[in-house]
């Protein structure tokens, strides 16, 4: 099979159907987010009024020269200042909380996904990719959705009140004071697509440096023993290089669309002082009309400005809206149909009390399967299983033999024909009920951070002592146990880094073995282990199978020559079919594989006793 890892491909444009789709997950939040925006109105309501209450003092008191009534006016004034505060707080408070409800959502919503999609998906998707989606991208969209919905709201109702004053004060002088509009919201459009497709290329390139640093660590070992620092680092300084490129270009173009914003807002004032001076000198407005139209010109394109920086935030944003709702809208391609759904459940929902015991017979009836069309795989592939029955499949690496194993265990599913379960199309079925009744153990298995209790007890999450501590026995991973400092408390380590490598696997064997279940895959579970612990496996093997249909792959053939049926597999194709000994008998290809393994082997062992 041959994945090729890269990127989705987004068109030039700003889709407002994406942000209504990321707004239900605001849903929740619905009266949280009315109260913000009518806390918002509230705060543009008032800071509209401070510029009035500067006209009235100038009209009433200070060319006057009076002070009758400044008591109350001062009191209206300071009054506002508080409500003010009162609103700052509550802003903050509820935007906040948006941001946080939000954010975790969408990582809730994705990580969801992620456990629902196939594993054709991960194919073609780099862990640091996912990464990058599920942390810096979702917090980016709760920043933005949260605080830019404050800035929204506050920018539009401000602009609004202060249109309205202006045009109530002097519609002549308000009409020359927003003249500059048409020309700004021509450079709005102008910048639109060109922002959006740089911050892209940035979010596209910083989950490649993500995928970087992940490689970087989990490969660090491997790394080291080919000498490749040098190389990894100058690889990683050409990518940290285009980012620093694509970074400036997409800031060069918000950098350049803020002064433009703002230059024409600055021009807005000049206009409003000139209009507002003639109007002074002439006698046809009071100063404190001017000295109003002034602040409200300034009121009026600073939230013109704060929406300018809005619109190319948004636009970075929508580069990470697009990566992430591609993700959470990414259909599984194994799915359980809505009738099988509304019968027995589904890996979320499940309902176990509806699903019919496993007897373990796996019949593949004229099945075909490519991972891509022009490579097919399997081509009307037949087989039938018996329950209880051990297969093992040897083959040169390409042959089919885990392309065989993953459509049994329905990771896949056959592009043509079907696979039977008990005599039932597996389709018929949910996902897990066969997936919970499926143990699997992995060439390179996989441990996560906590004890080795924990890790064996991920097999069956409500197991007891008595179960867990069975199941060890039954591996043979007791004794190793004990031994360690704490026992069955003993830390693994990140990915079971504290363990060996066939500590790692009777670990995972017992894990396995502990959900007790009907059909058992070892898919090169003894390939990278030592001779010794390679035994204990093979004697725990003879027990754990017993009455269990189960799918041995190795490249060590002493692991399967006890299988009931051993299948040769070339070109996904069943060439050889039969016990070890009537193999041997036939003298084929298994007779020359197993032959020249055996002496490869004696040999190493005559020279390792030398």
């Amino acid at each position: 099979m041959s994945t090729i890892l890269k990127e989705q491909e987004y068109e030039n444009r700003f889709d407002w159907k994406l942000w209504r789709q990321i707004l239900r997950y605001a849903k929740p939040f619905r009266k949280q987010l009315i109260l913000l925006g009518v806390v918002m109105v509230a705060v543009a309501g008032v800071d509209a009024t401070f510029p009035y209450l500067t006209k009235v003092a100038i009209d009433e008191f200070v060319v006057p020269g009076t002070t009758e009534g400044l008591v109350p006016f001062i009191l209206l004034y300071g009054g506002l200042i508080l409500l003010q505060g009162f609103n700052v707080w509550s802003l903050i408070t509820l935007a906040g909380k948006i941001e946080m409800g939000l954010t975790y959502r969408i990582r809730r919503a994705g990580f969801q996904r992620l456990q629902e999609l196939s594993l054709d998906y991960y194919d073609t998707k780099a862990v640091g990719w996912l990464l990058t989606r599920m942390t810096s991208d979702t917090m980016r969209l709760g920043e933005v959705i949260s605080w830019g919905l404050v800035d929204i709201i506050w920018g539009f109702t401000m602009m609004t009140a202060v249109m309205v004053v202006m045009f109530s004060l002097n519609w002549q002088l308000a009409l020359i004071t927003f003249s500059v509009l048409p020309v700004l919201f021509a450079v709005s459009i102008f910048f639109q697509t060109r922002i959006l497709a740089a911050f892209r290329v940035v979010r596209r390139i910083n989950s490649r440096i993500t995928g970087a640093f992940n490689e970087g660590i989990s490969g660090a070992k491997t790394t080291k023993l080919l000498n490749r620092e040098g190389k990894n680092l100058e690889e990683f300084g050409e990518t940290t290089e285009n980012m620093r490129r694509s970074s400036v270009r997409a800031a060069i173009l918000s950098s350049l669309y803020m002064p433009v914003a703002l230059t024409l807002g600055t021009a807005g004032t000049a206009l409003a002082v000139w209009g507002g001076g003639s109007g002074v000198i002439g006698g046809t407005i009071t100063y404190g009309v001017l000295v109003a139209f002034i602040a409200y010109t300034i009121q009026f394109f600073e939230p013109v400005r704060e929406l300018a920086r809005i619109f190319a935030e948004l636009q970075s944003a929508h580069a990470s809206a697009e990566r992430v709702m591609s993700m959470i809208d990414t259909e599984p391609t194994v799915q359980d149909r809505l009738d099988v759904i509304a019968k027995y459940g589904d890996s979320f929902q499940p309902k176990p009390h509806t699903w019919p015991a496993i007897g373990g017979r796996i019949t593949f009836e004229n099945v075909w399967f490519s991972y891509n069309p022009e490579e097919p795989v399997l081509e009307d592939f037949n087989l039938e299983v018996q329950a209880g029955e051990t297969i093992a499949l040897v083959g040169e690496t390409g042959s089919g033999k885990s392309t065989i194993i993953n459509l049994a265990c329905r990771f896949y599913e056959p592009t043509q024909g079907r696979i039977l379960i008990d005599g039932v199309d597996y389709r018929e079925r949910p996902q897990a009920w066969l997936h919970s009744n499926l143990g699997y153990v992995l060439q390179s298995p996989h441990l996560f951070s906590g004890s080795i209790r924990d890790n064996i007890r991920y097999g069956k999450l409500d197991a007891d002592e008595e179960a867990i501590r069975a199941a060890a026995k039954l591996v043979n991973a007791h004794e190793f146990i004990n031994r360690m400092p704490k026992g069955y408390d003993s830390p693994v380590g990140e990915g079971g880094n504290l363990l060996s490598t066939g500590q790692k696997q009777l670990i995972s064997f017992a894990r396995a073995v502990l959900a007790d279940p009907r059909i058992f895959v070892l898919d090169e579970a003894t390939s990278s282990i030592d001779t010794e612990t390679e035994q204990l496996i093979q004697n725990a093997i003879q027990n754990v199978l017993e009455g269990r249909t189960s799918f041995i792959v190795a490249h060590r053939l002493s692991t399967i020559r006890k299988a009931d049926r051993i299948l040769v597999v070339r070109q996904g194709r069943v060439r050889e079919e039969g016990s070890h000994d009537e193999l041997m008998e036939l003298k084929g290809y298994y007779y020359r594989l197993y032959t020249n393994q055996f002496i490869e082997e004696e040999t190493a062992r005559r020279v390792a006793s030398l």
